[in-house]
């Protein structure tokens, strides 16, 4: 079930709003639980097996660290075992298959035969959304042991803040000690319900009429066979994925937000206009903040940071973007455009306080940091890296071969309503306020705008038929 469908907005959404404020305040969280399940479910209720178990793996390895006079090795037991038990049914949904794929290529590459993984590895189907929540998790405990959260008061409680749907399967990542004072107790009121509205329909509207078209022009120029690529449809191309990455995830993190706010939740932000960056250390403190801050206190500190040399530092950058890159998906694609922002991170970290491009004026800073980004999300949205080693040649070179096709598609691509959009797109980015900033401070007219492009979006909705969130796939 995704948050654009009419099952989700005129059937799920009403009916569970309606549970949740007609049961008693002490049956809202196993309400709020039951209803979190079935939209998990809705996929697949395999799914829903695997997330309850872990849920009851990482409470009761919580009870273990947090239990009164707990010895150190204790605590440490159930530490290991949630970290180990997460760690064990990440790698063997994302990675299995790719493991044994790379292992078998890099045995014939030294002469050895290589082999193919077992049939029922290569029919493993990723459980939507099961680096989140599985990160949420793991983290409760890891948060536990370092005495950083207060302890679930119950498994109902904690199966709840797992399971919450607004977050469940795209972000931002929640950490337990952030809710734990609203799981014991939250107020409800009018404001907030509107506020999470106006927040939800502004996320939905950001979806459907930005991210939606820009996903057309960048399937359309990525999708364009060999020889058929020139150097101006594949900028735009790449451009147009770089605006529906962010209008995309972006929107989903409003929804969710808002979401959360329907049912009482505050959720932290998860964008702060990230193509402002004059850089690529500020870029990672405004794009997907809830991972950053998780890779940053999860592995980067605990690696030993920036506390163990310069050397060290840059090792500890590159190790926790090549992981970070890792986490969005099982491909050597990933691998590099983690590698790409670690390099940076490193050189901008050598640098020290001076900037990376030199003394030039802001502007001139983020367009070259934007630029890197572009480079960086070739790699991101290409399926291997020879797709990606084409569309780069296309984009520096002038061609990917030389077709007399690539003139057409870049007719197509620059067609002036297509530009218009991209146009509009960028004013988004670069000149409107963020999403938190817009609707700090409610008025008539910002709700009545969020509910008009609510309405306008509805009908393109239906007209456009199913649309899944990019962020679905990790």
């Amino acid at each position: 079930m995704v948050f654009t469908s009419h099952v989700f907005l005129f059937y799920f959404l009403l009916l569970s709003l309606a549970a949740y404020y007609a049961a008693p305040l002490r049956w809202r969280h196993p309400v709020l639980t039951v209803l979190s399940y079935v939209f998990y479910g809705w996929w697949s209720p395999w799914f829903v097996l695997l997330m309850g178990a872990g849920t009851v793996v990482d409470y009761y390895c919580g009870t273990l660290i947090s239990s009164p006079g707990a010895s150190g090795r204790r605590r440490r037991t159930g530490l290991l075992m949630s970290v180990i038990s997460n760690l064990l049914v990440l790698g063997f949904f994302k990675y299995a298959a790719w493991g044994m794929n790379t292992a078998s290529s890099l045995l014939e590459m030294i002469g050895v035969a290589g082999f193919a993984p077992p049939d029922f590895i290569q029919r493993i189907v990723l459980p939507v959304g099961i680096s989140f929540y599985i990160f949420q998790s793991m983290s409760y405990c890891i948060d536990l042991y370092r005495r950083e959260a207060p302890p679930a008061r119950s498994l109902g409680d904690f199966a709840c803040f797992v399971s919450l749907f607004p977050q469940l399967v795209a972000g931002p990542i929640v950490r337990y000690g952030s809710i734990a004072d609203q799981l014991r107790g939250r107020p409800h009121s009018i404001e907030a319900f509107t506020m999470g509205v106006a927040r939800f329909c502004l996320g939905f509207s950001k979806k459907i009429i930005l991210a939606d078209p820009m996903g057309v022009l960048a399937d359309a120029a990525f999708g364009a066979g060999p020889g058929s690529l020139g150097m101006a449809s594949a900028w735009l191309g790449i451009v147009a994925y770089a605006f529906q990455i962010y209008f995309d995830f972006s929107a989903y993190s409003d929804m969710a937000i808002g979401l959360g706010r329907m049912f009482g939740f505050r959720f932290i932000e998860n964008f702060d206009s990230p193509y402002r960056s004059a850089s690529l250390t500020e870029f990672w403190r405004r794009w997907h903040i809830s991972l950053s801050t998780f890779l940053r206190d999860y592995l980067y500190i605990p690696l030993g940071g920036n506390r163990k040399g310069p050397s060290r530092t840059y090792v500890n950058l590159m190790t926790v973007m090549l992981l970070g890159g890792l986490w969005h998906g099982a491909s050597t694609t990933f691998l590099v455009w983690g590698g790409i922002h670690g390099l940076m991170l490193a050189l901008e970290r050598w640098r020290g306080k001076k900037p990376l491009y030199g003394p030039l004026p802001r502007p001139l800073r983020t367009g070259l940091t934007f630029g890197v980004l572009l480079v960086s999300w070739v790699f991101f949205r290409s399926d291997n890296f020879g797709t990606a080693s084409r569309y780069l040649g296309a984009m520096f070179l002038g061609n990917d071969g030389g077709n007399a096709a690539a003139p057409l598609l870049t007719s197509q691509l620059a067609a002036l309503p297509n530009l218009l959009w991209l146009a509009a797109c960028a004013i988004v980015v670069w000149l409107v306020p963020n999403s938190e900033v817009v609707l700090r401070r409610l008025t008539v007219w910002k709700v009545g705008a969020c509910l008009a492009g609510f309405v306008i979006s509805l009908g393109l909705m239906f007209a456009q038929g199913y649309s899944p969130f990019l962020y679905f796939q990790f």
